[in-house]
């Protein structure tokens, strides 16, 4: 459990952070806490999502159990949000999922429907939301978690890549017509050591690691770092735009 006297004073600021009872969104609901915000959080497994409030601290945590793609759920974490706090200043879209390996062209277009409703839909979906119930009148900032994979190609996490690169446009398309009071911005991580990407460096990871620059696999506080700067008044002239946060990794595809 978070050590509440740490704590900064509170900042007065509220935000929402889907699938956030592990890895990223754990790690952004940390970074945000860590300057004073209050924080919602979301995650399908409601064990879990309490075990996750308790370390981050109840006092300034509350969770909402469902299914990111779930109408109902998206309302009910917004108007949780707004009665236990009275706002809901930033969003962060990091809920996702990636149920297979495997090529495109084999894909069975069911799981491409289930990529695309959690990765996508639910997205638009909470930002409907947090758009109607404070942001409309009070302004605010939206952080959408993409991924390297959907800026190139991505051998076998093909659908999770394109589901990605849909992320970024409708960060786009959200940002022109969200503006002026509303920023939106995404970012795109490589790999990040969390449990959703293990199989992508587990019992490798030194092998994993070396193709990078910078030497090492991402943790959950490099994005925590990077959604925080993207949600604060230093980048209040910043939308529509998507981070890169790869170690370097984009760097190798260079020709020589």
């Amino acid at each position: 459990m978070t050590d509440t006297t740490d704590l900064p004073e509170p900042s007065g600021r509220v935000a929402l952070v889907t699938g956030a009872s592990r890895g990223i969104g754990y790690g952004v609901a940390e970074a945000l806490l860590a300057r004073g915000d209050r924080v919602c959080i979301t995650g399908r497994n409601e064990d879990a999502l309490k075990e996750a409030v308790e370390r981050l601290g109840a006092d300034r945590v509350i969770g909402v159990a469902g299914k990111a793609h779930d109408e109902a759920h998206q309302a009910v974490a917004v108007e949780r949000t707004m009665e236990a706090f009275g706002r809901v200043d930033y969003l962060v879209n990091n809920a996702g999922t990636n149920p297979v390996f495997g090529p495109i062209a084999d894909l069975d277009l069911n799981v491409a429907r289930k990529v695309f409703e959690t990765n996508v839909i639910s997205a638009l979906g909470f930002a409907q939301q947090t758009f109607r119930a404070w942001q409309r009148e009070n302004g605010g900032a939206i952080v959408n978690v993409a991924s390297v994979a959907g800026i190139s190609a991505s051998p076998f996490i093909g659908a999770y890549g394109v589901s990605k690169a849909a992320m970024i446009n409708l960060t786009q398309q959200l940002a022109h017509e969200f503006a002026p009071l509303v920023r939106v911005n995404a970012v795109a991580p490589a790999v990040i050591k969390t449990q959703f990407a293990k199989a992508l460096y587990e019992g490798r990871e030194e092998e994993a690691a070396a193709a990078y620059p910078l030497a090492r696999l991402g943790v959950p506080s490099d994005v925590g770092g990077a959604a925080a700067f993207l949600t604060s008044d230093q980048s209040g002239w910043i939308t529509g735009q998507t981070v890169v946060i790869d170690g370097g990794i984009f760097l190798n595809a260079g020709v020589g």
